[in-house]
């Protein structure tokens, strides 16, 4: 039976995992050994070790190493658990409890927000967003605050022309440029706001809930009603989204998650 010097080892493996994970392509045993501060000769047993339990693939042609199909396999398993929908559950509940407003859980599918979890209050009211449902990520409060913490590049990948920007109701953004300063915005302000984009006289508002490499990964967000007319437009809802973000946050670290 392994004791505690076991320990180190199998950090030191779990991290060349989580190295891999976050890398766009295979990456050679010298970037590996350099980045995580290891020596070549640890690197290389470890790698091995990897590599025959599946974990890790070596590519001997180009002499570098990725993800093992063991690891999409654990990547499944963790899927199949609905493990994010859980954790959040218990979360949303305590939120909805404190605001008097609809929660939900969503998370980005292609150019569009996909809502998982969706806790109403004692009174509810109607709304389009219930669980399944995908919606426009650039009008969808929840959509943005996942939308301001991705790359530019990844951003016009999902919405690479102006037929991807329909609307529901006259307001929202309608074109590229629009919708990067609504983004840049909204990440200054550190939470997203949407007021009758979805739906005329309901307004959400939402903020991103990170995984381990810093990356959205879902958003939590309050819907409630409200009439937008006039100056009332502009609101952002401070105190509101400071009861959103905490609970984003605690999301956050449940899933050993870092913010961005």
């Amino acid at each position: 039976m392994g004791g505690s010097s076991d320990v180190p080892a199998l950090r030191r493996g779990l991290a060349i995992l989580q190295l891999l994970a976050g890398r766009a392509g295979p990456v050679s045993a010298g970037v590996i050994a350099r980045d995580l501060g290891l020596p070549r000769s640890t690197t290389y047993h470890l790698l091995s070790e990897l590599a025959a339990a599946g974990f890790v693939t070596h590519l001997p042609e180009e002499r570098r190493y990725g993800l093992g199909m063991a690891a999409f396999e654990l990547g499944s398993a963790y899927l199949r658990h609905d493990p994010l929908e859980r954790l959040a559950g218990p979360l949303l509940r305590r939120l909805v409890d404190e605001v008097d407003s609809t929660a939900h859980l969503g998370v980005l599918h292609g150019g569009e927000s996909l809502y998982l979890v969706k806790e109403r209050p004692s009174q509810p009211q109607t709304l389009v967003t219930d669980v399944g449902v995908r919606l426009p990520a650039q009008l969808t409060a929840s959509g943005r605050a996942m939308l301001a913490h991705l790359p530019a590049a990844q951003v016009r990948a999902l919405l690479p022309s102006s037929e991807r920007f329909v609307l529901r109701t006259e307001r929202g953004p309608r074109n590229l440029p629009e919708l990067r300063r609504l983004l840049a915005a909204e990440r200054r302000l550190g939470w997203a706001v949407e007021d009758g984009f979805v739906t005329a006289g309901f307004a959400s508002v939402a903020c991103p809930v990170f995984d381990h490499g810093g990356r959205p990964i879902a958003a939590i967000s309050v819907t409630f009603r409200h009439v937008c007319e006039g100056s009332a437009c502009g609101e952002t809802w401070p105190d509101l989204a400071a009861q959103v973000r905490r609970t984003a946050a605690e999301l956050t670290s449940r899933i050993s998650g870092r913010p961005g």
